[in-house]
């Protein structure tokens, strides 16, 4: 933030750290981890975690919007800032520092499930608010296997099988660990204040789904299913990350209410290195 301030760097220098983040820093932690994972019905939690909490977003903000008039543009961007977490710039980092490194596999597999939940779910809702109802599947499929980070996880979940590439271990550490710091870089460059009171009813609505209610949804689910270990409690640490930064993007793109969904995002990521450190400490007490 402070190098944003003083304007040291140029106005975009984030879309640089980002391009290395998304073509080679994730597809690298793919790499890292994705190969040693012990596949378990204890993983399933982690794969259904982001559509359990866009679900819980859908009808939190259904019964919000039903005694207030506002537009579909803001019913949508709503269920965007609340119903998608920011599984990767901010959940690596803290995954990393209140886990492990080695929790950064259950950590990937949030954050596609979460990215898959974005280019679908997501984007019809946005088309719905818009009166589009035209989505097209060859325009969601291409969106998703072109997705850099998606094909750096199908890669390290197949040529593993077929080839051994424990020569570049050394490699996919060094450029694995980049993504924790360079993460946090991008985001203090991209994060906006100005204009929050006119919306504060909103943002306090959707941050106190997304970081209260959608973790304690995803944690009372573990709970009744019987799910224990620590892939359900990284489950539920994704479930409480912030907003993702990728739904400003689609609201920008989409016009649905740009304005409200990147408040959500930069406060949201400010109030949530609160609120995850107390997250934190739950799970371990439980």
């Amino acid at each position: 933030m402070l190098f944003r301030l003083s304007k040291t760097l140029p106005a975009d220098a984030y879309k640089g750290i980002n391009a290395w983040i998304i073509y080679i820093a994730l597809p690298a932690v793919s790499f890292k981890y994705l190969p040693h994972i012990s596949w378990s019905k204890q993983l399933l939690l982690p794969i259904i975690m982001p559509v359990i909490v866009w679900m819980g977003a859908w009808v939190f903000v259904q019964i919000y919007a039903a005694k207030r008039k506002m537009p579909k543009s803001t019913m949508a961007a709503l269920k965007l800032s609340a119903g998608l977490g920011n599984t990767s710039f901010v959940g690596f980092p803290l995954v990393m520092a209140y886990f492990s490194d080695k929790d950064l596999s259950i950590a990937v597999i949030c954050d596609q499930i979460t990215f898959l939940t974005l280019s679908t779910i997501g984007i019809f809702t946005v088309l719905r608010a818009q009166g589009k109802h035209d989505l097209q599947i060859k325009t969601v499929v291409k969106k998703v296997f072109l997705f850099p980070p998606f094909i750096g996880c199908l890669a390290a979940l197949t040529i593993p099988r077929f080839v051994d590439i424990g020569f570049i271990d050394p490699l996919l550490d060094k450029l694995a660990i980049t993504v924790g710091p360079l993460a946090l870089f991008s985001i203090g460059l991209q994060l906006r204040f100005s204009g929050w009171r006119r919306k504060l009813k909103h943002i306090t609505a959707a941050l106190s789904y997304k970081l209260l209610l959608a973790p304690a949804l995803l944690l009372i689910v573990a709970m009744i299913t019987n799910f224990r270990g620590n892939a359900s409690k990284i489950a539920v640490f994704e479930a409480a990350m912030p907003t993702q930064l990728t739904s400003g993007i689609v609201a920008e793109e989409y016009n649905t209410d740009p304005g409200l969904v990147n408040l959500v995002i930069g406060l949201g990521i400010i109030i949530a290195l609160a609120t995850t450190a107390i997250w934190s400490v739950v799970l371990k007490l439980l």
